[in-house]
């Protein structure tokens, strides 16, 4: 009996080491967590200049659905491009979500329709896009006023087949 309780506690420890080996490799992606899909570059175009994301596209309904939750930190330069795959009208909301978010809602066109700055983690809130959108792109919270990015101001990406 004492050997048996011996093996199930080292298929445990077997089991919780490979989980976190198998992390710490994904979140090795620039973006602080894990990703299914290489990072792409978007580029930002405002009164400013152009400014260069490396983003993860989400665009399956458990990606969307999962986005970037439970992660504890993304890299300055990086973010999530959510693809709707039709114009719709959208909402986002910050469940599960662990740093503060910018938010653009963006146009078939790569035009930003709203942007909504620093939103609260883990809130229940939701934040519609108040327009048809193709996408969403989250950030760091600050990002687009530190940068002058805003409402009207083109994103570039294959998304948008404007690259």
């Amino acid at each position: 009996m004492i050997q048996f309780r011996v093996a199930v506690a080292f298929a445990k420890f077997i089991f919780l080491l490979t989980i976190f080996a198998t992390s710490a490799c994904a979140q090795s992606d620039g973006l602080g967590g894990a990703s299914n899909k290489a990072a792409s570059k978007l580029v930002i175009e405002s009164a400013t200049g152009k400014h260069v994301f490396k983003i993860e596209l989400v665009d399956t309904p458990e990606t969307r659905r999962v986005g970037l939750m439970y992660r504890t930190e993304l890299a300055a330069d990086a973010g999530m491009l959510f693809d709707f795959e039709e114009p719709q009208t959208v909402s986002i909301w910050m469940k599960n979500t662990l740093i503060p978010l910018d938010i653009a809602f963006i146009d078939e066109n790569g035009v930003i329709k709203r942007i909504t700055a620093d939103a609260t983690p883990k809130s229940l809130e939701t934040m519609p896009s108040g327009a048809l959108v193709l996408s969403v792109l989250e950030v760091n919270g600050g990002t687009f006023a530190a940068l002058g990015i805003k409402a009207g101001d083109r994103v570039r990406h294959p998304l948008f087949n404007n690259e």
